[in-house]
């Protein structure tokens, strides 16, 4: 997880110890990336994808928390649009993304 939060489009990244509410979390995973062609780069980049098919076997629930200081209305849109993207073009990333019992998008 440290290789993926790492990769040259994450502006910074944070891997450790969930330490909020007792709500069943144990691990924490926060990349930042500074912009949507980053975004692109960072979910396509070959240790992302390698890291998807050695961590997502693991994932018993997952929470994907996203948020912005940019304020276009349509940006949660786009980046939904980067999602699908990857979505189509590795559909074996989406069955993975299936396969976790509890997630939440």
């Amino acid at each position: 997880m440290r290789r993926t939060a790492s990769v040259e489009s994450a502006a910074f990244g944070v891997v450790g110890q969930d330490i909020g509410p007792d709500d069943g979390y144990t691990h924490t995973y926060c990349a930042a990336v500074p912009d949507l062609p980053a975004l692109e780069r960072y979910m396509h980049d070959p240790v992302h994808l390698v890291g998807d098919d050695v961590i997502m076997p693991h994932i018993q629930r997952i929470t994907a928390v996203r948020f912005s200081d940019d304020m276009d209305p349509g940006l949660g849109a786009k980046v939904g649009e980067v999602a699908l993207a990857k979505v189509a073009k590795y559909p074996e990333w989406a069955r993975q993304l299936e396969a976790i019992p509890e997630a939440r998008f």
